[in-house]
């Protein structure tokens, strides 16, 4: 990838990148387990990103 980036792009990107975290201990204990896991989940290899 370019190393110079629009900011929409760069914008996108970092906002990517945050959503893809794993959901935090303490929201699973807050809601009694009924959230195990980010559903949202993305695999940089299988599933590529419209930016």
């Amino acid at each position: 990838m370019a190393h110079f980036k629009p900011l929409g792009k760069k914008l996108r990107l970092a906002k990517a990148l945050k959503s893809n975290q794993p959901v935090p201990v303490w929201v699973s204990v807050k809601t009694l387990r009924k959230v195990r896991f980010n559903l949202k989940r993305r695999n940089w290899r299988r599933a590529k990103l419209k930016v």
